[in-house]
């Protein structure tokens, strides 16, 4: 039953990949055995505004450079910002309380090893058109489509 129901979902998601007439691919048109120059590097977004998310429970996007960020087992730069204590000089956002939660749900005073790593999850956003669509609507927005405040 389950390998039919995935068997589906596999065949449903090539048909629609390819219902354009083709793979949308950052290669674009060119075929496997032939190498191309690749596109110049896009720019970041530096805008400092805080992005839509592109789905639910996605981490946000950091939207400002990051470049030369020191970010190891002794030093974490976003802390200079997003860190608790930092953010009332700075402004910024803080990092959410999750991130200091241990395994068990324990509420750390420090981030907690498993989320010091911010560019595991965090990424800067690129100032690029995307390859594929994206109609996601945030719950809010489904709420007001259906009439109710």
């Amino acid at each position: 039953m389950y390998r039919a129901a995935i068997a589906t979902l596999v065949l449903l998601t090539a048909s629609a990949a390819f219902a354009d007439g083709g793979l949308v691919t950052l290669r674009g048109e060119t075929p496997l055995d032939v190498s191309t120059t690749p596109p110049p590097m896009p720019s970041v977004v530096n805008t400092d505004i805080r992005e839509v998310r592109g789905w639910p429970e996605q981490p946000p996007v950091i939207p400002h450079h990051i470049d030369n960020y020191q970010i190891d087992l002794n030093v974490n730069r976003c802390l200079t910002c997003h860190g608790r204590t930092a953010v009332g000089a700075s402004q910024a956002p803080m990092i959410s309380i999750t991130h200091f939660m241990g395994r068990d749900g324990q509420v750390l005073a420090a981030v907690t090893p498993r989320r010091f790593f911010c560019t595991q999850c965090h990424v800067t956003q690129s100032d690029v058109r995307p390859i594929v669509g994206n109609d996601f609507k945030d719950v809010d927005d489904v709420i007001k489509a259906m009439g109710k405040p």
